[in-house]
């Protein structure tokens, strides 16, 4: 499943709202409706959109229809953002690892009464 949908959709705070509540118990629209401050007609686009992003399930008791959330539609935005978090966290780490040894040669520098050296004068040497 793509994330671009699912992110779409969670970009929109009502549906992050709806999101809450039919993850804490199955709700039917008029029920979701009253938390918010819309229409059951804005509801019922919202719910497609979280629907067609796989991020509500509709199920039937009977005559009512009650959304729920679908977990599984959450994997797909989860992979996206642990793949994002591990690539950008290791280039973090690079950088603060290429920091922190310039900062050590900086400091080894000082003690030793040199002169301070910048990266220019250092790549003058190779």
């Amino acid at each position: 499943m793509n994330p671009d949908a699912a992110l779409k959709a969670l970009a929109e705070p009502n549906r992050r709202t709806i999101l809450t509540l039919v993850a804490a118990e199955p709700r039917p629209v008029g029920d979701i409706a009253g938390h918010l401050d819309i229409t059951p007609q804005a509801v019922s686009r919202h719910l497609k959109v979280l629907h067609e992003a796989g991020l509500v399930d509709e199920r039937r008791e009977g005559t009512r229809h009650l959304f729920v959330v679908n977990p599984d539609g959450f994997a797909a935005v989860q992979e996206f953002l642990a793949g994002f978090w591990t690539e950008h966290l290791a280039r973090l780490g690079s950088a603060l690892a290429s920091h922190q040894d310039q900062q050590d040669q900086q400091d080894r520098q000082d003690q030793a009464g040199e002169p301070a050296r910048t990266q220019a004068d250092q790549a003058t040497d190779e």
